[in-house]
């Protein structure tokens, strides 16, 4: 009975340390496609969404969008704060790749101003997408339009 009991109790605190709660790290949105792909990577929060950002499924865009720069890990950023456009951002982002745009994604599900996002860049964006861009900001800003390639979302 005692060894039953023995057992019972080590198969107990067994169970409990092994489904007891990991401790939380941040999620940087590294992976094997933001860190290669592009020529710039920057880790950075999405200031602001200009526009509506809609589904449309007959019109293929790139909306472009300003975000506040928090790192840079490849590549060169000269300024605090980047235009990136983003194709058809209405669609989650592992689901965007199409015939015209068959290098992009990332696991951004939704945009949402406050998020940080870390991404795979080019620039500018003429070099990299010949179609459609909604830009809200135009002759406003004079800064570059980058093209983002892949993006994840980072946990703070």
């Amino acid at each position: 009975m005692k060894v039953v009991l023995v057992m019972t109790l080590s198969l107990a605190l067994l169970l409990s340390a092994s489904c007891a709660k990991k401790p939380q790290t941040a999620d940087t949105g590294a992976d094997a496609k933001v860190t290669t792909l592009g020529s710039i990577e920057v880790t950075a929060q999405l200031e602001e969404i200009p526009g509506e950002v809609r589904n449309d499924p007959l019109y293929d865009y790139a909306h472009v969008m300003k975000y506040k720069v928090l790192q840079v890990q490849r590549g060169k950023v000269d300024k605090d704060t980047i235009y990136v456009g983003h194709y058809n951002p209405a669609k989650p982002r592992d689901a965007i790749a199409d015939a015209r745009v068959p290098q992009i994604g990332g696991n951004v599900k939704q945009f949402r101003v406050g998020d940080v996002h870390r991404m795979a860049l080019e620039v500018p964006i003429d070099d990299y997408y010949m179609g459609g861009i909604i830009n809200k900001y135009f002759g406003q800003v004079n800064d570059p339009i980058y093209w983002a390639i892949w993006t994840n979302k980072v946990s703070k």
